[in-house]
């Protein structure tokens, strides 16, 4: 028994660096996903949220065409997914949109903590849907976050919360959170078994199309050559960090921990929001947001340790 401690033990550490790496994968994707609040807050009003989304879709695209096009197997892959994509992407592009004009009239502390109602909508989504059922802890989870968000929403105000005072931008922003949230049932509905990056990569170019047809009809230009200076590297952080990385950290973290608990850090949107604004932009934060900004990191440890 004595000489099989030592193996015992160095299984065990070596599973739990496997999660713990898991789980810092999926922090650092969801403070890349934070900072896209704020950068976009930089770049929205700039050139029309078409014309935005469109560049960050293609640049998006082009990366990863050399990728895609190096195996055949991927190649022969795209004209197959690509129709499925369309409809994903065009769930996706609505976020985008809603979310680069929302930012016009409200605060990327707002965007960030309304997009915690993601997992809570997209929960009752499923048992329509897929007829899965939700637990009674995981709905006083989801309800723990939401009291959370709406917290921040209202800055801890009651008389605000009676008359439910949200602005222009936090409205549009819900309707792209729904989006969102339509996303994710889409691509459970749709999927085929893709590999993940031909799927992303379809993604892209099916967004891109959806935005080139937008602009057409509304008639926009695409005043690209307005992105420039600080602009155009608030772009490609939004390429490189909050679009492609991202989705490589989740993926790689979804293969260990699960797509419940990758999907928790959603709750803790807020207080990323609120860690960068600090650091990049010295925002010091209200004080009265702060317990909701708990509530919210509460419910994702909640669902971390739920190990069903």
């Amino acid at each position: 028994m004595l000489h099989t401690l030592p193996l015992l033990i160095e299984k065990f550490l070596g599973k739990n660096v496997h999660l713990l790496k898991s789980h810092l994968y999926v922090l650092l994707a969801t403070f890349l996903v934070a900072g896209s609040f704020l950068v976009s807050a930089k770049l929205s009003g700039i050139i029309h949220p078409f014309s935005l989304t469109l560049l960050r879709f293609l640049y998006a695209a082009l990366i990863l065409l050399p990728i895609v096009i190096s195996k055949k197997k991927w190649r022969n892959r795209i004209f197959l997914t690509l129709p499925r994509a369309s409809v994903m992407s065009l769930f996706y592009s609505v976020f985008f949109i809603c979310l680069f004009e929302s930012l016009k009239t409200t605060t990327s502390l707002n965007t960030g903590t309304l997009y915690t109602l993601v997992p809570f909508v997209t929960a009752f989504l499923c048992l329509f849907f897929f007829k899965q059922p939700i637990s009674l802890k995981q709905l006083t989870v989801y309800i723990l976050g939401a009291v959370g968000t709406g917290w921040v929403v209202f800055s801890g105000r009651i008389d605000l919360l009676l008359s439910f005072s949200l602005n222009k931008g936090d409205l549009i922003f819900i309707i792209g959170a729904l989006s969102m949230c339509c996303y994710s049932i889409s691509t459970k509905l749709l999927y085929r078994n893709d590999p993940m990056v031909v799927l992303v990569f379809c993604n892209f170019v099916s967004g891109s199309i959806w935005m080139t047809l937008a602009l057409i009809v509304s008639g926009q230009p695409l005043e690209w050559n307005l992105i420039q200076g600080q602009s155009f590297y608030n772009m490609v952080y939004l390429v490189f960090c909050a679009t492609l990385a991202t989705v490589y950290l989740y993926q790689k973290a979804t293969i260990s921990l699960g797509p419940s608990k990758v999907m928790a850090y959603t709750y803790l949107n807020p207080a990323a929001v609120a860690v960068l604004l600090l650091i990049i932009d010295n925002v010091s934060i209200e004080i009265s947001v702060i317990p909701g900004i708990l509530l919210s990191s509460i419910a994702t440890v909640i669902l971390q340790l739920n190990h069903k």
